[in-house]
């Protein structure tokens, strides 16, 4: 009998910023690896004065280079030394500030949490930066809003996730499209996680017309109707995350599944064995190499083919489900 996942949605936390990042070839190689949330440094726009349209006099001396952004300098430090990096977010906090800086600061403090696993408490330094954002400038707060929800879905909290990511969608006039994409499929995740799935196929949907060229929204909604037993629909959405991203093991693990799942037992091999072969050291290929031994060797010409099975029956031995 062969095992299978019901669904692999799974949340993710990925690193949310600078320095923390962190076609028979396409059918062969048909996971999420989250798209990340950016963290740069959180673009709160100057209020508009006279004096900055006015023309500036020419410098009397060369321009002198301009001092690190301190947000970068603290994601820097927390890349190479974690203790120096919250201890410079936790200082920089301490220092009390202007609220932009105290915002920019809890950016710190919740990316470097949120990489240690602390998702509970990056959530909370998530949301203190939201609250210093002025509600003029809301749009602003967007991607701190998807970090929190993103820390709380990997906290196992997919209802407060919902919440925030409900609130960073519901922002007027925000217009990176590819990030509205990356929340909606984050909001599918939390949905899923719910138990509301048409509403994550929803979700889904938008993000495939806010980023039609994400990889994994594709993979995530081929998953979602993989497990709906919607197999046609699948197949179709898992072309497309292969066609985006032929190297993604995630989505050559479910490209096998979908496959081993319609009957088609060869052409689950060859999405198993692709993973195995591009990304050996991969989770994913450890799952596939499991799958492959549940599968058994490949036919022989000379081998003879067994009955089918009865509608509803199972084949013997290591044939799947």
């Amino acid at each position: 009998m062969l095992v299978l996942p019901i669904l692999m949605f799974t949340p993710q936390i990925v690193p949310a910023s600078g320095g923390f990042h962190m076609p028979v070839t396409t059918l062969m190689q048909i996971g999420p690896n989250p798209s990340p949330q950016e963290g740069a440094a959180l673009p709160i726009p100057r209020r508009h004065r006279p004096a900055d349209s006015a023309p500036s006099p020419a410098p009397a001396s060369p321009p002198q280079p301009r001092a690190p952004d301190r947000l970068s300098v603290c994601l820097a430090k927390a890349l190479h030394d974690p203790a120096m990096g919250l201890a410079e977010a936790r200082g920089w906090l301490a220092e009390g500030q202007n609220p932009e800086q105290r915002v920019r600061a809890n950016q710190c403090l919740g990316i470097i949490l949120t990489q240690q696993g602390q998702f509970d408490p990056a959530e909370q330094a998530f949301a203190d930066a939201i609250a210093g954002v002025p509600m003029l400038q809301e749009v602003a707060a967007v991607p701190l809003m998807a970090m929190a929800g993103n820390a709380a879905l990997a906290g196992g909290h997919p209802d407060r996730a919902l919440v925030w990511l409900d609130k960073a969608v519901a922002v007027r006039g925000y217009a990176d499209n590819a990030a509205l994409g990356d929340i909606q499929t984050d909001r599918a995740r939390a949905l899923v996680a719910l138990d509301r799935p048409a509403e994550a196929a929803t979700a889904l949907d938008e993000a495939h017309r806010l980023a039609p060229d994400l990889a994994e929204g594709w993979l995530l909604s081929a998953t979602l109707a993989r497990r709906n037993k919607d197999m046609p629909r699948a197949q179709r959405d898992i072309e497309v995350a292969a066609h985006l991203d032929a190297t993604d093991p995630a989505i050559g693990l479910e490209a096998g599944v979908i496959a081993v799942l319609d009957g088609r037992d060869e052409a689950a091999r060859k999405s198993w064995e692709s993973v195995v072969r591009t990304a050996p050291d991969s989770d994913e290929a450890k799952t596939a190499k499991g799958y492959l031994e549940q599968l058994g060797p490949a036919p022989t010409s000379e081998a003879t083919p067994s009955a089918s099975p009865a509608s509803g029956a199972t084949q013997p031995e290591k044939k799947p489900s």
